[in-house]
């Protein structure tokens, strides 16, 4: 079993910047960042497998980048130019299968943190 923890969420103004962290209690293959604002579905929004390829939903592309520290099984979600409507619920999610697919999908994942929220004011 993993278990993945979630950190860095908080409050900030239009364009500021925050750094969420997913550090994992295991090796896993890919992980993904997933956001869920009130009455709004669950979105994927950026994700990276262990050889490094990435994927981004395209509202968050040249804003949010996603990088991974594999020695330290920690992924990380840069987030720059924020804005309101990023204000979510934030969850990390990994998964151990090799294959690249459905990586902003959530159904294809098998572990999850708990959350860290991110609020963002205008």
């Amino acid at each position: 079993q993993v278990q993945l923890v979630e950190s860095g969420g908080g409050s900030v103004q239009t364009g500021g910047s925050l750094r969420l962290s997913c550090s994992s209690s295991g090796s896993t293959t890919t992980t993904g960042w997933f956001r869920q604002a009130p009455d709004k579905e669950r979105e994927g929004i950026a994700a990276i497998h262990r050889d490094g390829t990435t994927q981004y939903v395209d509202s968050v592309k040249g804003r949010f980048t996603i990088s991974q520290d594999n020695a330290r099984n920690t992924v990380y979600l840069q987030m720059n130019s924020l804005k309101p409507e990023d204000t979510a619920m934030y969850y990390c999610a990994a998964r151990k299968n090799t294959l690249w697919y459905g990586p902003l999908a959530a159904a294809s994942y098998n572990y999850w943190g708990q959350g860290t929220q991110v609020t963002v004011s205008s």
